[in-house]
């Protein structure tokens, strides 16, 4: 090894022993016997060896002697530092020992898990996220504004230098979003490790993005599992700029409310960008994180009439110049209101620019843009494609004004309507003809702010209060019975749903399967998650009962946090409503999410309400499922006892209710239960009996769970080859409903029990594939037990032995 590698290795060494000398300096004895009850025991030997820098100490001593010192501070009553033992720290300083051990020999060198340590860390392995909407079509001038943005991008690559924020301002239709994403996607190469996108939606119709949200929606982009995002907006915020350090990136943030909405999304080290578009000034930013603001005034004569002509033809703007400057006036410079003026003309190619110019002027309308010397109506701008209109098209455009966003599909359109799906698609084809909505993919459309702003004043001009609640009776019953169908799809056994009064005129989706179902769910994830958000609209019904459908596919996405939310919508729903059943559920699902995020004080506490509250109606089944729930929370306790008799009761409760599924999964749990508790043959008698129940019903996520739960005894009991067979059953029933981190979790255990049968190719085949499913759901600790089991079996497979453990 070369100087430098030793010098690396001594630098870290030392660290552990002045660490291991605050902690009240433990005798190596002590330290080993701290240790001997870890997943990596550490013999004294080896810890003299690894304290002596005779040799590489890899990540799992150090977890487990920092774990050891922590333990004697504890047990001592000695007084440790500030994150003195915080393994993250730790994480970091061995990556950067590595790193220069690395670069000093051959990397064949290296110790295999440490190889493998650096190679998850790699660039090379890092998501690059690339979410950039498409460049606009037909951009003209802004040469000022573009050359600016170029020198602050210029100050990213400076030495030691700051993140750099750019802050574009101007007025509702100035073209600030289309200026970004311009010059973003001419700049895209300077970013090389990606680009990251998020509609803060500040200004328009529904709610702002909380910061919360926005990260976690930045979060994903890196694909960051589930469980390893922190609950708080601050250990969130903390998380998002670790993943951006080092890094160079442009992060677009569009329409932001105001600086508040913005500051935990900056980058927080040299080398990214920071773009920002608002309508507020966002002063503050300039004046604390000195943002470079950037004013968007309205385009130039010249740069309007330059786009004029790009969309209507240079002849036309040739010929009629006077017309041409009327309306370049008439249009104050907004290039959003210039782009429906120059559609209406290339549309028309037999309207002289003369008529379109004294139309108008003539027009008098939206007052948020009147004013001054400004004399553009922009009301007017967008009455010439809403005039344009047959009846049944304009009543659509109004009626989108109920819709909360970010964007509808056909069928819900045909609802939203109450006309059938064929004539809501000539309507909607009619309204992208006219520009007054894209068709940003095949039969999903989408409103820009300020048409969706006026399509809402118009349904409150024209259209009945009655007229318009109707409307959205009729979307909230579409959405509703369609995500019901989906849920049932894919978890036949749920809660029965009891809905409310159906809406003349709304048709659910045709789902036929399940295949259909998840693709469903997929396609209107935000849509409905912006649906339940909405409060005071008169259809709280609608709202719980829909977060309750929807959690039948946030559960299997491992979309946790979309889950929180949903659940949280659906309690304050049901709340407002006083329907007590639906809010215990909410407390169910509320609880269940919680143990996937390891809140189990949190998850307990909501069991126990909704038990309470399936008391108080007298509700045998709510009481079951709960009790089956609890079942759950103190397996994952450690607590097998206390969910052995949670499983009885709820097992008690079902037959009591004479509800077959529920008797099925109470066997299973018992089953379950009693095998963490070494009793492997009992337990297969249990699940043998819920397997040929569960599948006498047709309960497909009920069998997945058992043939699990089968696999896991019969892996105990050694026999191999049962074990393997009800594995595969069970990953094959997770992947055809969906269920992603089942299957994950599923293919980790095939992998176990291929390791303890010898066969280590097929061993890293099944847990390859488990990290990759579970990589952006989590359990986090889950996938590094695995990336480590693989580790092992490439450094030593002779070693490589599973233990018993819980799902």
């Amino acid at each position: 090894m070369t100087d430098t590698g030793r010098t690396a290795i001594v630098r870290f060494v030392d660290e552990l022993k002045r660490l291991r000398r605050r902690a009240g300096e433990p005798s190596l004895n002590r330290v080993a016997a701290l240790t001997a009850d870890l997943s990596h025991p550490l013999p004294r030997s080896t810890i003299s060896d690894k304290l002596n820098a005779r040799s590489l100490p890899e990540w799992e001593f150090v977890t487990s002697f920092v774990t050891a010192c922590a333990t004697h501070a504890e047990q001592s009553g000695t007084s440790l530092p500030p994150g003195a033992v915080d393994l993250s720290r730790w994480a970091n300083a061995h990556l950067k020992m590595l790193r220069a051990v690395d670069s000093a020999h051959t990397a064949g060198r290296l110790a295999v898990s440490a190889r493998a340590e650096l190679d998850r860390h790699a660039p090379e392995a890092t998501v690059a996220p690339r979410q950039l909407p498409a460049a606009p079509r037909d951009f003209a001038g802004r040469d000022a504004e573009l050359a600016v943005l170029d020198r602050i991008a210029d100050g990213t690559a400076a030495p030691g230098g700051t993140v750099v924020v750019s802050a574009i301002g101007g007025t509702a239709g100035i073209g600030k979003t289309t200026l970004a994403v311009f010059w973003a996607r001419t700049a895209a190469d300077r970013f090389p490790d990606g680009h990251l996108y998020v509609n803060l939606r500040g200004y328009g119709p529904g709610t702002p993005l909380t910061p919360a949200e926005a990260v976690r929606g930045l979060l994903d982009a890196f694909a960051v599992p589930g469980k390893e995002i922190p609950a708080t907006l601050d250990g969130q915020t903390g998380l998002y700029r670790s993943l951006l350090a080092g890094k160079r990136m442009l992060v677009l943030l569009d329409n932001a409310r105001d600086a508040e909405q913005v500051r935990p999304l900056l980058p927080g080290s040299a080398g990214c960008l920071a773009l920002v578009t608002s309508r507020d000034r966002l002063a503050s930013l300039v004046a604390v994180e000195g943002a470079h603001p950037l004013r968007l005034d309205v385009l130039t004569p010249a740069e309007a009439r330059t786009m004029l002509a790009d969309r209507v033809g240079a002849q036309r703007v040739l010929a009629e110049p006077e017309a041409v400057d009327r309306i370049v006036a008439a249009c104050a410079g907004l290039p959003l209101v210039l782009a429906i003026v120059a559609a209406r003309a290339a549309t028309h190619p037999d309207f002289s620019l003369t008529d379109l110019a004294e139309e108008l002027t003539s027009a008098h309308g939206l007052d948020a843009f009147t004013g001054g010397d400004r004399t553009v109506d922009v009301r007017a701008v967008f009455s010439w494609s809403y005039r344009g209109l047959d009846p049944a098209a304009a009543r659509l455009f109004r009626l989108l004004g109920r819709h909360p966003g970010p964007d509808i599909g056909t069928p819900a359109a045909a609802s939203l309507a109450g006309v059938p799906v064929r004539e809501v698609r000539a309507q909607l084809r009619a309204l992208a003809d006219a520009h007054l909505l894209s068709e940003h993919r095949p039969g999903r459309f989408a409103c820009h702010d300020l048409l969706r702003v006026y399509a809402g004043e118009l349904a409150e001009e024209q259209d009945s209060a009655e007229e318009r609640q109707a409307a959205t009776h009729r979307m909230l019953d579409h959405y509703l019975r369609t995500a019901n169908r989906a849920a049932h799809l894919l978890d036949p056994y749920r809660t029965v749903l009891e809905p409310p009064e159906p809406a003349d005129g709304a048709t659910p989706a045709d789902l036929p399967d399940t295949e259909h179902a998840l693709a469903w769910f997929t396609a209107e994830h935000r849509v409905l998650m912006a649906v339940v958000a909405q409060e005071d609209i008169g259809f709280d019904a609608h709202i719980h009962r829909l977060a309750r459908t929807l959690s039948a596919y946030l559960y299997r996405a491992g979309y946790w946090h979309d889950w929180v939310s949903a659940e949280e919508a659906a309690l304050r729903a049901a709340q407002r409503s006083g329907d007590r059943r639906e809010q215990a559920y909410a407390h169910r699902g509320l609880a269940r999410v919680y143990l996937r995020l390891d809140r189990e004080d949190a998850a307990l506490a909501q069991l126990r309400q909704a038990l309470d509250r399936y008391a108080d109606l007298g509700d045998q089944i709510g009481q079951a499922h709960t009790q089956l729930n609890l079942a759950e929370a103190f397996d994952q306790f450690g607590q097998h006892p206390m969910a052995l008799r949670h499983a009885r009761l709820a097992l008690d409760g079902y037959r009591a209710a004479d509800h077959s599924a529920g008797q099925a999964k109470a066997l299973n749990s018992i089953g379950w239960t009693l095998s963490q508790q070494g009793q492997h043959r009992d337990a297969v008698d249990y699940c043998q009996q819920a397997l040929d129940l569960q599948r006498e019903l047709g309960d497909r996520d009920g069998t997945a769970d058992t043939l699990d739960s089968l696999g896991h005894a019969y892996h105990q009991l050694r026999d191999y080859e049962q074990a393997r067979t009800f594995y595969q059953q069970a990953a094959e029933e997770f992947r055809e409903t969906g269920n992603r981190p089942e299957e994950g979790l599923t293919l980790d255990h095939l992998g176990d029990v291929a390791a303890d049968a010898g066969d280590l190719p097929t061993a890293r085949a099944h847990w390859r594939r488990a990290v990759e499913l579970l990589d952006r759901v989590g359990p986090a600790e889950h996938v590094d037990a695995i990336r480590a089991k693989l580790a092992r079996s490439e450094e030593s497979p002779a070693v490589v032995r599973t233990s018993d453990r819980g799902r």
